[in-house]
């Protein structure tokens, strides 16, 4: 067998692992990059193998930097089916299409400016709708077989709705060997969704260290922290609250806080508006998929039914609508995505109100090297958007406590279910520093066996 890592290797984006045996090709996510400059020449690049040529991908969730390419690889020849969980399958309906949409209005906008360095969309809304006839959706919990040398579990990984570990059994020859592909882990204990699956045994693990060299502010502080940023914000200074946010997940989990702070009685009179028509669609697929929350989450959805006390939430879709809020002055907290700031209604939103002293912005998520995000946790006094210069006077928070990616304690807790090491471990999905710390803590703690690949170096198992 042949591992050969694609994406996602010494950095935080670009999931896409190949796996291959005497028998059968197959990938493993197949993300988009995301953040840097270097990101549209890499994801408008050919791919390092042959697309006709691969049977099929298992998919471990739906957010664009490990889904972002499947139409991309549809065009490029692949014709088989691409096997994810049944959550997963929905979204993908609304964010292939949506990634598609801001492809071809972000290249629309170059040419207009008749930039030099203008690109075609990588695909469009319909390539990506046409990709979706490929998608097979599968039930948690449930093995099966997508080759007759390959059979598969998808096990909940706790990170967003839909989000899976992946558990591969490839048989060659006599011989069959166990891979575990550990998607995106979630941090435990957190609302909503539930923890994630423990995994007990693995010939080879794929394990991600988006955070593995560092831990979380603990749950009730964030919530604390979030409570203190909104009440000063909105109604001492007058100002607006501005959360970048991604449309799957960190979305729905803000809103979840707000409630539940407000059902408290710590938050009053809130005045939200959910700026991402892709949030909207998300927050409806969520609440179709109840039977994945938690029992906390299921009693604040119960409190919120009964319609007493409830913050005013908005969502807002329609383009005209969006561009009103800008005229918003004070006491509006506006959710919008991108979660990186990178492109979408966001970046209208922080035009407007960063360059006022009385509004906050609020950091919710890991904001990936080369990203708008990125640069104002780095604390940049001057930030471009839209060909303008903003001078960033509004206060920056950043809440690490909402991540929804494990923390270097969750993810050591995760590997200690496994009842002896696993053969081979590949440290994945972790900026440089933080994948070699974490594997330098496997190695010490666990004395396991492990390696932190580089982009396109493979592995033969």
């Amino acid at each position: 067998m042949k591992l050969t890592f694609l994406g996602a290797a010494r950095e935080v984006t670009g999931s896409c692992y190949l796996i291959e045996t005497d028998r059968c090709r197959f990938l493993v996510d197949c993300g988009m990059v995301q953040g840097g400059r270097d990101a549209p020449a890499r994801n408008h690049k050919p791919f390092d193998f042959d697309p006709r040529a691969i049977d099929f991908v298992l998919l471990t969730h739906a957010h664009i930097d490990h889904s972002g390419l499947l139409p991309k690889l549809a065009l490029s020849g692949f014709t088989g089916p691409v096997y994810t969980t049944s959550a997963t399958a929905d979204l993908l309906a609304i964010m292939l299409p949506d990634s598609g949409h801001i492809q071809e209005m972000e290249a629309e906008r170059a040419q207009r400016r008749r930039r030099p360095d203008a690109l075609p969309p990588i695909y469009t809304v319909t390539d990506a709708k046409n990709c979706l006839d490929q998608i097979q959706p599968i039930a948690y919990d449930e093995r099966f077989a997508p080759h007759a040398s390959v059979s598969c579990c998808f096990r909940d990984a706790g990170h967003i709705l839909g989000s899976a570990i992946i558990e591969i059994w490839v048989t060659e020859g006599a011989i069959t060997r166990k891979l575990v592909a550990s998607g995106d882990l979630g941090q435990p204990g957190r609302p909503i969704l539930k923890d994630p699956t423990l995994i007990e045994e693995a010939d080879v693990l794929l394990i991600e260290s988006t955070y593995g060299d560092r831990n979380h502010k603990d749950l009730p502080s964030t919530l604390e922290e979030l409570a203190q940023i909104v009440e000063h914000t909105l109604h001492q200074r007058k100002g607006n609250v501005i959360v970048p946010a991604f449309a799957v997940g960190r979305t729905q989990e803000l809103i979840y806080h707000l409630h539940q702070l407000t059902e408290q009685g710590r938050l009053s009179h809130l005045n939200i508006f959910v700026d991402s028509p892709m949030a909207v669609a998300v927050t409806k697929i969520t609440q179709k998929h109840f039977e994945l929350f938690d029992a906390e989450a299921r009693r604040v959805t119960e409190w919120h039914a009964l319609k007493k006390n409830l913050p005013t939430l908005n969502f807002v879709a329609d383009v005209s609508e969006s561009m009103a809020l800008n005229q918003i002055r004070s006491c509006a907290i506006i959710i919008s995505a991108s979660g990186m700031c990178d492109a979408g209604r966001i970046k209208h939103h922080l035009r407007h109100n960063l360059g006022r002293p009385e509004c906050s912005v609020l950091i919710t998520g890991f904001q990936a090297k080369g990203t708008l995000g990125r640069r104002l946790v780095d604390g940049d006094k001057e930030v471009r958007i839209f060909g303008e210069d903003i001078t960033v006077r509004a206060s920056i928070h950043t809440l690490g406590g909402f991540s929804a990616h494990a923390d270097q304690r969750a993810l050591l807790a995760w590997t200690a279910g496994f009842r002896k090491p696993p053969g081979r471990t590949f440290v994945v999905h972790g900026e440089a520093a933080a994948a070699s710390n974490f594997a330098q803590q496997l190695r010490a703690r666990n004395n396991w066996t492990v390696d932190v690949p580089e982009i396109g170096q493979s592995y033969l198992l």
